[in-house]
C-alpha cells in the first residue's frame, strides 16, 4: 500500500502546490480588470484577416488550477473582432451558454492576462474563418454548461479545434473540460488534429498527438510530457519548458 500512497502524494504535490502558490485578484470579480492585453492587432491599422485563439486564468482560487479558453476572428477590413466563447453565467441565466459578438478579443479575464495560444494572419486565413463560424454553429452542448468535466469553455475551444485542422491548436493543460467529448467512452482527434484522445465522460482521458505529446487526464487533472518541445505538463502549474509553438502566417 506505501507505493500506492506514494503515487497519490506525487499526483497531489502539482495541484496543492498551485494552489498555494496562486494568488487571485484582490477586488471582487465585478471590479477586475477587463482592459485589452494589447495582444490583438488594432482593426482600424491591420486591415489583414486574424484568427487568435487565448487563454487566461479563471478568477479567484480556481484559476489555481484551471484557465478559460476563447477564439478571436477578425475578416478583411472588418472594423471590429467577433469573439466566440462558451460562459457558465450564460447558461445560469436561461440563455446559451455559447456566445459569438463583437467584443474585444484580448481582454482580461478578471484581472488574469490572457496568453495568446494562436496568431493567424493573412492569406488563406478568411477561408479560416468561415470554417470556424461553421464549427461553432455544430456545436452540441450550446444549451449546456457544467464548469467540471464538462462541458465548459474548454470544451468549445477543443471543438473548434478539431472541426478547423489548419488552426493546429494545442490546448494549456490547465484548460479543464478540453478532454469531455460527451457522455461514456468517446474517441476523437486530438484539438491539434496531430493525434487522437480517448475520454470518459471527461473524468479519465488518453491523447497521444505530435503538437500535444502525450497526457493522461484524471478528473480533468492533465499530466503530460512533451517530446519535441521538451516540457511537461502538469495541473495547476501548467506547461514548464518550451512554449507550445505559436501558428502565425
Amino acid at each position: 500500500m506505501s507505493w500506492l500512497l506514494w503515487i497519490g502524494v506525487a499526483l497531489l504535490a502539482a495541484p496543492a502546490i498551485a494552489w498555494v502558490l496562486h494568488v487571485p485578484p484582490a477586488v471582487p470579480w465585478h471590479e477586475a480588470s477587463r482592459q485589452p492585453a494589447g495582444l490583438a492587432p488594432d482593426p482600424q491599422i491591420h486591415r489583414e484577416p486574424v484568427v487568435q485563439a487565448y487563454a487566461a486564468r479563471l478568477y479567484g482560487q480556481r484559476g489555481a488550477i484551471g484557465a478559460h479558453t476563447w477564439i478571436a476572428v477578425k475578416p478583411r477590413d472588418a472594423a471590429e473582432y467577433t469573439v466566440l466563447e462558451v460562459t457558465g453565467w450564460r447558461h445560469w441565466s436561461g440563455r446559451d451558454a455559447l456566445n459569438v459578438q463583437p467584443s474585444v478579443p484580448d481582454r482580461y479575464w478578471f484581472g488574469n492576462r490572457p496568453e495568446l495560444l494562436a496568431d493567424l494572419r493573412g492569406p488563406g486565413v478568411e477561408k479560416i474563418i468561415d470554417d470556424i463560424l461553421v464549427a461553432a454553429e455544430s456545436y452540441p452542448f450550446a444549451a449546456s454548461y457544467e464548469l467540471w468535466p464538462g462541458p465548459n469553455s474548454n470544451t468549445f475551444t477543443a471543438h473548434i479545434a478539431r472541426a478547423v485542422p489548419a488552426l493546429r491548436l494545442e490546448l494549456p493543460p490547465t484548460a479543464i473540460g478540453k478532454d469531455y467529448l460527451g457522455p461514456g467512452i468517446q474517441l476523437a482527434p486530438s484539438p491539434s488534429n496531430t493525434g487522437w484522445q480517448l475520454s470518459l465522460a471527461g473524468f479519465l482521458a488518453l491523447m497521444a498527438g505530435w503538437e500535444e505529446g502525450l497526457e493522461v487526464s484524471l478528473f480533468g487533472l492533465t499530466y503530460g510530457v512533451d517530446p519535441l518541445d521538451l516540457a511537461v505538463k502538469l495541473p495547476g502549474l501548467g506547461r514548464l519548458g518550451r512554449p507550445a509553438v505559436l501558428i502565425q502566417r
